[in-house]
């Protein structure tokens, strides 16, 4: 809860906190969790008086994204609302109350007024309606009774069991609740139906009841008196005790020990079973198993009786408890060690083997994992083999049997070509298994050449020509040097001057030269990760769309590689259901999310070291409209030439050194100069940071803001500058 921005209580002259111990008229209770349009329970109707506020934004209530949230009442303007309590409750999962808080207020009849007051989140609202409650006070309680039922015999004692039946009537409020103890200093249980005494011997049950004014009636207590049946039985019960738990090696049990005591009669039945700790402890009635926590040798006394008052030999069970071994709380401790040939670079040559050990002295290593480059961490089982020409990082953790996991530790080398050869100076770089031109596939493996770069590196398709035939001369000039060479032969020279011809590269308008990253196929959209919530599906027509069912704040990430200066274009839709608008954004130049050292939760490292380039065509909310650099650049939507939702749009965003270009069906609608440059100050908290630094390379990624911020990609493609 927030006084204005000072933390710690509710504010107003109505708004107090709860005491210990008060006890409040009546519990009103707003809950929220991942939705920001929303609460997930709130009330509509209360009654005049004192009411306790309880407002929970947990992990329990569904809260996965760490959002804040607020219950504010409004206390403005003069529209027919009460304005009289003054409550603003500000919960988040990561405070010191858990999300969960509690004011006291005194409400009047009318309506109230309530909404979440968190910038660009104002449609959380609703109205509570306040009654009189009507009618005068209730001063007087409930009037009770009890009757005892069941056969008896000539000395009023009743035969086996006997049934206590309580009646209680209000006339006032009526009757809210009747209660029931069983002996002189039982507990009070809430009666819902008679009580059925059946152990033989004499009986006490106390009685009352509560209503809705809160008037409780004076006890009162019946006394009876339960006889055994006529029998011939003589023999006792048969008695028995196990004793269950964790042991260690020796025998002892760790932490605790349960004892368990059974009892059976097969003539009259079993009337009591008792209990007694140690040589001279009391006998205590059993109606549980018997939980032992104190260090120490222990016995447990057992016995029984039948209701024909047949009584059992009394027995014991003897056992050890002892304290159970120390938490581990530490992690444990990973370390990696890089093989191979080195050359006076300093760099391995053609390849370089990483060997990860972990260990823990508590309980032990359960799992091992590396992340190689930045991509996912997965389970490490053998040495790691690098042999790919080039910088590379690996990255390794661990997790014990207690569940610790070690903070991500990182290795990073290079390996160059066999032989100690520099690395090529490839003029693009392209890794797939068949030679592309821009977008069209010529079938022909995209082989190693001698100058170790691959067919289609070659190939500059990614350069801006000026026409297409000083294009299709540099293609017919590298197949011509390749066919010389024999790494292409005639019919493959063919196929791929035939593909160059057919992408349009330097033909008027032709936008080529760009990698396609995701082109609506099952191939292109495994390439992308899920981290964090929601979740995206990919659409028959090509497209993918985030998931309305999954809820949370989460992110689509290409791990695969990392962009300097680049032009992305893609195509996107806002696909929000009703009337409301998508937020959503492209995320751009971010580290690989997996074991970040400053921030654990994956989805949030593109948010708080990378750039969002916002999508909103919300015309409220947010301030941050379509092509905003979110947190940095703020652009409306006067000039961003909003579209009907529904329609695709066309997005590029062009980036060249810290320049920001953002384009809007061929419009430009914003530009931001990134004054902070390369060198990179971690931001505070959940916050994007203020000071403009991140850095000059990194990786690409799709927003996915909500269950309700459906928004849908496709056609996305990237151009090296």
């Amino acid at each position: 809860m927030v006084l204005g921005l000072t933390a710690g209580a509710a504010y107003g002259r109505d708004a107090r906190p709860t005491a210990s111990g008060s006890v409040a008229e009546q519990v009103l209770t707003w809950t929220a969790g991942d939705p920001i349009d929303r609460y997930l329970t709130m009330p509509q109707t209360a009654v005049a008086g004192p009411a306790t506020i309880a407002f929970e934004n947990s992990a329990a209530t569904g809260n996965t994204t760490g959002m804040p949230h607020t219950l504010t009442f409004d206390v403005s303007g003069s529209d027919g609302y009460n304005h009289d309590v003054r409550l603003n409750i500000l919960a988040n999962p990561g405070d010191a109350s858990g999300g969960k808080h509690t004011a006291q207020v005194v409400l009047t009849p009318g309506k109230y007024r309530f909404h979440c007051t968190i910038p660009g989140h104002g449609q959380m609202q609703g109205v509570l309606t306040v009654t009189d409650g009507g009618g005068g006070a209730d001063t007087t309680a409930p009037e009770t009774s009890a009757a005892v039922q069941g056969e008896q015999n000539a000395d009023g004692d009743y035969i086996g069991h006997a049934t206590v039946t309580v009646t209680a009537a209000d006339a006032g409020s009526g009757v809210e609740r009747v209660e029931y103890a069983v002996g002189a200093d039982g507990p009070w249980q809430n009666y819902a139906a008679p009580v059925m005494v059946h152990e033989v011997g004499d009986h006490l049950i106390r009685y009352r009841a509560t209503d809705k004014a809160g008037n409780v009636a004076a006890e009162k207590s019946v006394e009876f008196t339960v006889a055994a049946p006529p029998t011939d039985d003589t023999a006792p019960p048969e008695t028995s005790a196990t004793v269950s738990g964790e042991k260690d090696a020796e025998g002892r049990y760790v932490g605790m020990a349960t004892v368990t005591v059974t009892a059976s009669d097969t003539g009259s039945g079993v009337n009591t079973i008792q209990y007694a700790l140690g040589a001279s402890g009391a006998w205590q009635a059993y109606t549980a198993p018997v939980m032992v926590h104190q260090a120490g040798a222990h016995t447990v006394r057992y016995r029984a009786t039948d209701k024909a008052g047949n009584a059992a030999a009394e027995k014991s069970v003897a056992f050890t408890v002892v304290a159970p071994p120390a938490e581990d709380r530490e992690p444990p401790v990973t370390r990696a060690a890089l093989s191979g040939t080195v050359n006076s670079d300093g760099a391995y040559v053609g390849r370089a083997t990483v060997t990860v050990t972990a260990t823990d002295t508590g309980s032990g290593v359960a799992r091992t994992e590396v992340s190689l480059d930045g991509g996912p961490y997965l389970a490490y089982t053998a040495p790691l083999v690098v042999d790919r020409v080039g910088y590379h990082t690996v990255r390794h953790r661990a997790t014990d049997q207690a569940g610790n996991t070690s903070a991500a530790q990182q290795a990073a080398f290079h390996v160059a070509e066999g032989g100690g050869a520099p690395a090529p100076n490839c003029p693009e770089y392209d890794e797939r298994e068949t030679v592309f031109v821009g977008s069209v596939d010529s079938g022909v493996p995209n082989r190693m050449t001698r100058s170790r770069c691959t067919v289609g590196e070659l190939i500059e398709d990614e350069r801006d020509w000026s026409s297409q035939a000083l294009f299709l001369k540099h293609v017919d000039t590298v197949l011509d040097r390749l066919l010389a060479d024999g790494v292409l032969d005639a019919r493959e020279h063919r196929k791929v001057y035939r593909a160059a011809r057919q992408s349009g590269i330097g033909s008027p308008g032709q936008t080529e030269g760009y990698r396609p990253l995701f082109d609506g196929t099952a191939t292109s959209f495994a390439k992308w990760q899920q981290v964090g919530g929601g979740a995206f599906a990919l659409n028959a027509d090509g497209s993918m769309t985030s998931s309305p069912t999954v809820p949370g704040m989460g992110m689509l990430w290409l791990p695969q590689r990392t962009y300097g200066d680049f032009s992305l274009k893609l195509r996107w839709r806002d696909d929000a259901p009703g009337t409301g608008n998508a937020n959503a954004g492209v995320f751009v130049r971010f580290p690989g999310v997996h074991g970040h050292p400053e921030e654990p939760r994956p989805e949030w490292v593109a948010v708080k070291y990378g750039h969002e380039v916002q999508i909103l065509d919300r015309p409220d909310g947010d301030m941050y409209k379509t092509g905003s650099v979110y947190g940095f650049d703020r652009v409306g939507l006067g000039g961003a030439g909003v579209t009907p939702k529904g329609t695709w749009n066309d997005y590029e965003i062009r980036v060249e050194g810290q320049h920001y270009a953002v384009f809007r069906n061929g419009v430009l609608i914003n530009e931001f100069e990134n004054d902070g440059g390369q060198d990179f100050t971690p931001p505070r908290g959940d916050d994007p940071g203020t000071d403009g630094r991140r850095y000059a390379t990194g990786h690409i990624g799709l927003q996915v803001h909500g269950a309700t911020d459906v928004i849908s990609y496709r056609d996305i493609r990237v151009k090296e500058l």
